[in-house]
C-alpha cells in the first residue's frame, strides 16, 4: 500500500477513535450529569435552623428542630477554627480549584493497595458537595458526580463563602449541626468565645463525629485535638509556645443543660397547630421565632398549683386504700384577649404527653349549670325567680326510660330562687329549669358559647352528663366577665422568619353571644358561689372572683371553673381510667384548692379590678329562698337585676 494511503488510513482511524472516545465521554458526562442537583440553588440556600418558641414576656419555652443548627456568618467564625480545619482537612484549600489532584493520586494508590475505598482524599469543597447534594455511598459514579459539583461550587463561590457554607452545614457529633451548635453543645459558649484548644477539638470532629465527640469518648477527643494542634504548628499557624499550652490544657466540657421544655403541654399544643398552618418542614428547619400568649410567671404558678394539689389528693387516696394515679389539668385564659396564659395538661409530660386540658373530653358535672342559667335569663327568668326543689320523675328520658334526678345533699325543700339553686348547686331545680327551656335549645346555646363537643339533647345535660374539654368550658366561662363576647382561645400571636419578617399573625375575632346584662348577672350569681355556696374556700382571695364547682357520679371527676375580671381558669382532676378519686372528693375538695392557689399567685402579678356592670342594671337585696325584696341590710343577699325586673 502506498505511503500516502497508509497515512490517510491511519488518520481516519485516529479521527474515528477520537470521535468514538469523545462521543462516549460526552454520553457518559450527560448520563452522569443529567440528574445532578443545580448548584444555583445554593444562591437561596439557607441551612436548616432552629425554631424557637417564646412566651409573651420573651422567655424561651422551647427549641424545635430537625437538626439543631443556628447559622453564623463568616465574619463571626473564629479564625482558629478556620485555620485548624484547613490545616487538618485540606491544607491546599486556597491553592486548588476544588479537587486536590495530589491528594487524589495519593488516595488512589492507597485504595488500590487495599483493594477498596479506604481513603477519600476529599477537599473541603468536595465534602461540602457530598454533604449538600449526595449520599455517603462509595462508588466511582458518585465520586465523578462529586467532582462535577465541586468544580461548579468553586467556579460560582469564593473560598470564604465555601467555608461559611461548610462550617454551618457539617455535623460535629452529639446532635450538633454547624459551628454554633457545636460550641453550645460541648462548651456552652458562643463560637467567638472559644479558646484555641476548644477550636482545635471542634475542628477535628467532622472527620468522625460519632468517635471524636468529647461527650462520647473524652480521651479519643483529646487525641484528635492534639493531632489538629500538631498540624497547625507544622504549618506555622501557631507557635511552639501556643501549641504546648494548648495540648497541656484540659478539656473542660460545659455542655448546655438539656432542660425539659417549659410548659411542655402548651408547646406541644402550639407545635400541632403550626404543623397544620405553616407545615412541618418550615417549622423544624426554618429558624422561626414563634411568639405566644403564655405568661411564664403564671405558667410556673399553674405548674406549682397542680403539683401541690395532686400531691395532697394522692395522699388522701392512698390513705383510703386507692392506688389509682390521679391526674389534673389547668388552663388559664386572658379575659380581655382570649389568649392562653397558662396550660398544664397532666402531672408529667414525659410519662404521658396526652393533654387533658385540650384533648380529654370528660363530664363537667355541675360546672355546666351556669350555661343553663345563662340561657334562662334570656327567657324571662331572673335571680329571684323561684323553682321547685322537690323530688321529680321525668318521663321519656334517654332511651324512653324515666329519669329521676337527685340532689347531691339528698335534701329537698319546696321552692328556692334560681340564685340559691345555683349557689348551692342543687340538681332538682336545674333539671326542672332545662325541662322548661328544652335541652336541645340549651345545647345549641352552649355551642354558640364555644362548646364544640357534641352535646346530647337530654334533660341530664343540665347536670353535666355530656362530655366536654376543659378548654371549651373555660372559654365559655370567660364570656361572663367579658360581658357576653366570645373570643376563641388561641396561643400564638405571631410567627417570624429568620429575617424578622412576619409569616403569620393571629387575628382573634369576637362575637356577641349573650346580652351584656345577662353575662353580668351570671357573674353576680357565681360570685355568690364563692361568698355563700360550694366555693367558699376561695373567699380569702383578695380579689373579686366568681366560679362554680363540678363533681360527677362516683367522684370520677372534680372540677372548678372560675374567673376574675382579668383571668378565667379551669381546673379538672380525675383518673385516666375513669375510676373514682375516692368518696367526697368533690370539685370543692379536689379541684378548688388548685384553682385557689393559682389565682392567688396570679393576682400578685396581674391587676384585679372589680367586675364591669353595664348600664340598666340595679342591685337589690332579696330573700334567697322566696325571692322577695328585703330592706334590712342584715338579711338577704344583694343581687343584680335588669331594671324593671327586680323584686318589688
Amino acid at each position: 500500500m502506498p505511503e500516502n494511503n497508509k497515512r490517510h488510513a491511519l488518520l481516519v482511524i485516529i479521527v474515528a477513535a477520537a470521535g468514538v472516545f469523545a462521543g462516549t465521554a460526552l454520553g457518559l458526562f450527560f448520563a452522569i450529569a443529567h440528574d445532578l442537583p443545580q448548584i444555583r440553588h445554593l444562591e437561596t440556600f439557607s441551612p436548616s435552623a432552629v425554631s424557637r418558641v417564646y412566651s409573651a414576656d420573651d422567655t424561651l419555652l422551647a427549641e424545635l428542630y430537625a437538626e439543631k443548627r443556628t447559622p453564623v456568618p463568616y465574619r463571626n467564625i473564629p479564625r482558629p477554627i478556620i485555620e485548624a480545619l484547613i490545616a487538618t482537612e485540606d491544607s491546599r484549600f486556597y491553592e486548588h480549584s476544588g479537587v486536590d489532584f495530589k491528594g487524589v493520586l495519593r488516595a488512589l494508590v492507597r485504595d488500590i493497595m487495599a483493594l477498596g475505598f479506604v481513603e477519600g482524599g476529599s477537599t473541603l469543597t468536595q465534602q461540602l458537595a457530598k454533604t449538600l447534594f449526595l449520599t455517603n455511598e462509595k462508588n466511582l459514579i458518585r465520586k465523578i458526580k462529586e467532582a462535577f459539583l465541586t468544580f461548579q461550587l468553586e467556579r460560582r463561590y469564593t473560598k470564604k463563602e465555601i467555608l461559611e457554607f461548610y462550617l454551618n452545614q457539617v455535623y460535629f457529633g452529639s446532635g450538633a449541626y454547624g459551628i454554633n451548635a457545636a460550641a453550645q453543645t460541648f462548651f456552652n459558649k458562643h463560637p467567638a468565645d472559644l479558646t484555641l484548644s476548644e477550636c482545635a477539638l471542634i475542628a477535628g470532629m467532622p472527620k468522625s463525629p460519632s468517635r471524636y465527640s468529647p461527650l462520647v469518648n473524652k480521651e479519643l477527643a483529646r487525641w484528635r485535638r492534639d493531632t489538629v494542634l500538631r498540624q497547625m504548628h507544622k504549618h506555622g499557624i501557631i507557635s511552639k509556645a501556643e501549641y504546648e499550652t494548648a495540648v497541656q490544657s484540659s478539656i473542660n466540657l460545659n455542655p448546655g443543660k438539656r432542660k425539659l421544655r417549659e410548659a411542655p403541654y402548651f408547646v406541644e399544643y402550639v407545635r400541632q397547630i403550626l404543623e397544620q398552618t405553616i407545615g412541618e418542614a418550615r417549622l423544624f428547619r426554618g429558624g422561626l421565632s414563634i411568639h405566644t400568649t403564655l405568661d411564664s410567671t403564671l405558667q410556673r404558678a399553674a405548674s406549682d398549683a397542680v403539683e401541690t394539689g395532686l400531691a395532697a389528693l394522692e395522699d388522701r387516696m392512698i390513705r383510703k386504700g386507692l392506688n389509682h394515679d390521679p391526674q389534673a389539668a389547668l388552663v388559664a385564659l386572658n379575659v380581655d384577649t382570649g389568649g392562653i396564659l397558662a396550660m398544664v395538661g397532666g402531672r408529667d409530660f414525659q410519662s404521658s404527653p396526652f393533654n387533658r386540658a385540650t384533648s380529654a373530653r370528660r363530664q363537667p358535672g355541675s360546672a355546666f349549670k351556669p350555661l343553663v342559667y345563662a340561657y334562662a335569663l334570656d327567657h324571662g327568668f331572673t335571680q329571684a325567680t323561684t323553682i321547685l326543689n322537690t323530688p321529680v320523675v321525668f318521663p321519656g328520658g334517654r332511651k324512653d326510660r324515666t329519669w329521676e334526678p337527685k340532689n347531691f345533699s339528698k335534701t329537698y325543700t319546696s321552692e328556692m330562687t334560681l340564685r340559691k339553686a345555683l349557689v348551692h348547686s342543687k340538681n332538682i331545680p336545674a333539671a326542672r329549669l332545662i325541662n322548661k327551656l328544652g335541652p336541645a335549645s340549651v345545647a345549641r346555646f352552649a355551642a354558640e358559647l364555644g362548646i364544640s363537643s357534641p352535646l346530647s339533647p337530654y334533660l341530664s345535660l343540665a347536670l353535666g352528663t355530656s362530655e366536654v374539654t376543659l378548654m371549651e368550658l373555660t372559654s365559655a366561662y370567660s364570656i361572663f366577665p367579658r360581658l357576653g363576647r366570645h373570643i376563641k382561645p388561641y396561643g400564638i400571636t405571631r410567627v417570624m422568619d429568620r429575617n424578622g419578617r412576619i409569616l403569620w399573625q393571629a387575628k382573634p375575632g369576637e362575637t356577641i353571644v349573650m346580652p351584656a346584662a345577662n353575662a353580668a348577672i351570671i357573674t353576680d350569681m357565681l360570685q355568690g358561689v364563692i361568698r355563700e355556696g360550694t366555693g367558699q374556700r376561695a373567699n380569702d382571695i383578695q380579689c373579686p372572683v366568681a366560679g362554680k364547682t363540678g363533681t360527677t357520679d362516683s367522684f370520677k371527676d372534680a372540677l372548678f371553673l372560675g374567673f376574675s375580671r382579668k383571668i378565667a381558669t379551669g381546673v379538672w382532676t380525675g383518673t385516666d381510667d375513669y375510676t373514682t378519686l375516692g368518696k367526697w372528693e368533690t370539685g370543692a375538695k379536689a379541684a378548688l384548692p388548685i384553682w385557689e392557689q393559682f389565682m392567688k399567685t396570679a393576682h400578685e402579678h396581674v391587676p384585679c379590678p372589680g367586675f364591669d356592670i353595664p348600664d340598666g342594671l340595679v342591685r337589690v337585696r332579696m330573700d334567697p329562698v322566696t325571692g322577695k325584696r328585703v330592706e334590712s341590710l342584715d338579711h338577704g343577699v344583694a343581687a343584680l337585676f335588669k331594671k324593671g325586673t327586680e323584686p318589688e
